[in-house]
């Protein structure tokens, strides 16, 4: 959630920290700041609001020197303000430290620190550990046994950076919950929360584990666990460059983004199909088949926009292979002492794979003695790394807060596994075959798609100072319809609702008049009849009705006022179709009110806290 960026080295450490801030504006912050080790002190600049202030600040009085850290905040205890904003010293002013995570027992802490003489300024519960780590150091203890010492005592969540004026050659950095990655570079080291901050400067990483610290020096870097023991750990190459991470002339990294699925769901598939066999080869997985073909039953668990990418994953599991499934909220799982059948799998998806509801479901369920198999993107991943096995999605960095092109190779990847489970079962290699040829085709017919974005944006246009919106969708489209109103209200602030069509008379039918937008999903498929029928209820309280509908239907005009066409394909696939103008819709509103599309308020990319 927060952004982390720490260096050292040769170098200027200013440049280099801000520069890795900028890379993770993405992730939503609310306030910055930045810590530089100068002629034997701790220096430290923060503001409130964007880097822009913070960078301000910078050129009216500059921080020189060779090691610093960086953080941008998304704020959990305390207002996002400029006292509460990281980084945090500790009382004697020699410490420095940035938190991504909760401390769950700060208050405990806090209250003891106070009866040594400690004293607080700020709201954070960050501060209560910055005072920790700097109890145990002043007992003579060099910086990381300090760190190992005061970790060893919290409770809760934490990707932190800690420099020290009396240790000027040293950053210890540590993780438990959030994800911390070290750059080696040649004479430097740059630690962050995100590779992205780091692959302008190297692309030899090591991904640290929880419980684990990592003590670096401008000479090395040793990695031991909290009880210090020592870990061999491997450098991994970051496996995309630069430009991946650049807007490449796009107004925002979401239009570029939606923009990329043509390619990204190619590469979900890509090196999978097997077409002459009318099946799909998924090596992440392939020792783990046997589980999923005899599980009782099959569980996937998530958050948001992959939530919703589960509830299709479900649909096309029970239609296809004819096994039993369930989707989970990953928030709630853990919480309500879930019944697990002997030999259940259960499926975590999350896109950046360090989801913290979701690893928390993950481990809940590994702990009930499931299989537990990953769907994520991002490689070295928390996800990637504690599951039994998984799959990738290879969409690239979405550095889009609201997800897209995730999102559509979620579903790819999830379409690719029900036909591999459903070959295994009773599907034909003929019947294989179609659905291969089809998917074979879903980039090309989502180029199409994009390539009505004008009519899209006219639409948009009608309908940008709208205030509530009303998405309606049955079958596979139910889900997409949850994710087009998802879409609108993280990037516009429009208050909108995803329905099943047939529900909308059990309630929601109450808020349509003439001001009242309305989508629905409304593909050539086996219940298309039942949703035009909802539509016409619709018509019938004057709303407003966005269709999307199958090329060539030319009856849903009579019963829209604006009709947006998708290419035909088969029934399970047409949520990777019907979602790419929804994603459109939402993206030319938020501009058309003058939103910041990339960067949502409240909303960060990987929710990494509760």
């Amino acid at each position: 959630m927060c952004g982390i960026v720490g260096y050292i080295g040769k170098k200027n450490a200013t440049p280099i920290l801000m520069d890795g801030l900028k890379r993770l504006e993405y992730r939503g912050y609310d306030s910055a700041g930045v810590a530089i080790l100068s002629n034997g002190s701790v220096k430290v600049a923060k503001e409130p609001g964007k880097l822009s202030k913070l960078e301000s600040t910078l050129a009216d009085q500059p921080l020189a020197g060779n090691v610093g850290i960086a953080h941008t905040r998304w704020a959990t205890h305390g207002l996002p303000n400029k006292v509460n904003a990281h980084p945090h010293t500790d009382n004697s002013g020699r410490l420095a430290l940035i938190h991504n995570g909760i401390i769950e027992n700060y208050q405990a802490i806090r209250a003891r620190l106070s009866e040594s003489g400690y004293v607080f300024s700020t709201d954070t519960d960050t501060e209560a550990l910055v005072n920790l780590i700097s109890e145990f150091y002043q007992n003579e203890h060099s910086l990381d046994e300090a760190v190992r010492s005061a970790l060893s005592q919290v409770e809760g969540t934490f990707g932190i950076i800690v420099i020290s004026r009396d240790d000027p050659d040293t950053l210890v950095a540590a993780r438990r919950g959030s994800p911390l990655v070290v750059g080696v570079g040649q004479d430097e080291f740059v630690i962050a929360s995100d590779v992205s901050a780091i692959i302008s400067h190297t692309k030899n990483v090591t991904y640290l584990d929880d419980n684990e610290v990592a003590v670096v020096h401008r000479s090395g870097m040793a990695i031991k666990t909290i009880d210090n023991l020592q870990v061999n750990k491997k450098v991994e190459k970051i496996s995309f460059d630069l430009d991946k991470i650049e807007k490449s002339g796009y107004d925002h990294f979401m239009l570029k983004e939606i923009m990329e699925q043509p390619q990204t769901i190619e590469d979900a598939m890509r090196g999978r199909l097997i077409a002459e066999e009318g099946t799909v080869h998924l090596g992440g997985i392939r020792h783990e088949i046997d589980s999923l073909l005899y599980a009782p039953r099959i569980l996937f668990s998530a958050c948001g926009t992959s939530w919703h990418a589960a509830l299709i994953g479900e649909y096309m599991l029970e239609e296809l292979v004819r096994t039993s499934v369930e989707v989970e909220y990953a928030s709630e799982f853990r919480y309500r002492d879930p019944v697990l059948d002997r030999g259940s799998v259960m499926f975590v998806i999350s896109q950046s794979g360090e989801t913290a509801d979701t690893l928390a479901a993950m481990r809940e369920a590994k702990r009930k003695g499931s299989k537990v198999l990953g769907i994520c993107n991002v490689v070295g991943s928390t996800i990637a790394r504690d599951s039994d096995a998984g799959i990738y999605l290879h969409a690239g960095p979405e550095i889009g807060v609201a997800s897209t092109k995730a999102f559509t190779s979620q579903v790819t990847v999830l379409s690719l596994l029900s036909l591999l489970l459903a070959r295994m079962r009773t599907m034909g290699a003929s019947r294989g075959a179609e659905i291969i040829r089809e998917m074979q085709s879903l980039p090309e017919k989502v180029r199409q798609i994009l390539q009505g974005h004008a009519e899209i944006k006219k639409i948009a246009e009608e309908y940008c100072e709208s205030q509530n919106f009303l998405y309606l969708g049955r079958g596979y489209n139910f889900p997409v319809a949850l994710e087009g109103a998802l879409k609108l209200k993280e990037i516009s602030y429009i208050h909108a609702e995803g329905y099943p069509a047939a529900e909308m008379k059990h309630g929601p039918i109450a808020l349509i008049d003439e001001n009242m937008p309305v989508v629905c999903i409304a593909t050539k498929d086996s219940i298309y009849e039942k949703v035009t029928s909802n539509i016409e209820e619709v018509r019938a309280r004057r709303g407003r009705i966005i269709a999307i509908a199958t090329e060539g239907d030319e009856e849903i005009k009579q019963r829209a006022d604006h009709v947006i066409y998708v290419p035909r394909t088969l029934e399970f696939l047409t949520p990777i179709l019907t979602i790419i103008p929804l994603q459109l819709l939402a993206y030319d509103i938020a501009v058309l009110r003058g939103c910041d599309v990339d960067q949502p308020r409240n909303l960060a990319k990987s929710v990494t806290v509760e």
